[in-house]
């Protein structure tokens, strides 16, 4: 089964944030490695956005908490584990006295 988003194919869950977002995720989070100046670059690019689109944060949030209310079952269905049964060391021919 394929999910298509405006025509967009969504293959990877970031698919899914970037198709909400408009831009691509490592805009807003970096990369790893990346030097000062494409840093500089990527934070000017992000002032841009956000100066064009100033309602921008407040739609991301809104669509999260939406996400996460839509999933709070999935999200917070846990199972607790069972504890293994705890062994008593006995006591007998430790210097113990009689």
């Amino acid at each position: 089964m394929h999910t298509y988003i405006g025509g967009h194919q969504a293959v990877h869950h970031l698919d899914f944030v970037e198709l909400a977002l408009g831009t691509p995720v490592e805009l807003w989070l970096g990369v790893e490695g990346e030097t000062e100046l494409e840093r500089a670059a990527r934070l000017d690019a992000a002032r841009d956005i956000l100066s064009d689109n100033p309602n921008l944060p407040d739609d991301v949030s809104r669509i999260a908490a939406e996400a996460i209310e839509a999933y709070v079952p999935e999200l917070f269905n846990v199972v607790p584990l069972s504890r293994p049964a705890r062994r008593r060391q006995s006591m007998s021919g430790k210097g113990a006295a009689a």
